[in-house]
């Protein structure tokens, strides 16, 4: 007899085949939702299987999305802009969205991608190197003022001199 023991078998197969795409990493209830409706899973089932599953606690937007932000400025940094986007995408609400990414910092989170990158391009000259970390910070969604910052931060770090 296990937590989720239902009469229905499609309500079972429909929490097994849920839990089980939730055992690979945390997933948003629009997530959820689409992968159970891809399963063909009737969509009274799939209502009462995402209420069963947020009771339980396995599935919440907010804590889906402060661990996908945790990651992203962990393993690759974007911009605000472009991490409220991804979270929009993936059905996380705009509440949510605008609680966590509230004190986000975009220039930080530039130099810290440009730091990583910078090492990759040593045997470039200056001019190209700048090109490049703009074009690579920009790809990520953040402003020129960022870029900018996070270029004359991880320059100056390396000990290029910027004339005044």
């Amino acid at each position: 007899m296990g937590l989720f023991d239902m009469k229905d078998p499609n309500l079972e197969k429909a929490i097994h085949i849920a839990v089980k795409y939730l055992g690979y990493r945390p997933r948003s209830e629009q997530e959820v939702t689409n992968h159970l409706a891809k399963k063909n899973i009737d969509k009274n089932i799939i209502v009462t299987v995402i209420d069963l599953l947020k009771r339980y606690d396995y599935l919440n937007d907010e804590t889906f999305a402060t661990l996908f932000i945790e990651n992203r400025k962990r393993h690759s940094p974007k911009s605000k802009f472009a991490l409220g986007y991804e979270l929009k995408q993936k059905g996380v609400c705009s509440g949510i969205r605008e609680k966590l990414l509230a004190d986000y910092n975009d220039a930080s989170m530039a130099k810290k991608a440009l730091g990583v990158k910078m090492g990759q391009w040593q045997h470039f000259d200056l001019e190209i190197q700048k090109k490049k970390a703009m074009n690579f910070l920009r790809y990520r969604g953040f402003g020129y003022e960022a870029c900018m910052a996070a270029w004359e931060d991880v320059a100056a770090d390396q000990g290029y001199d910027f004339p005044a």
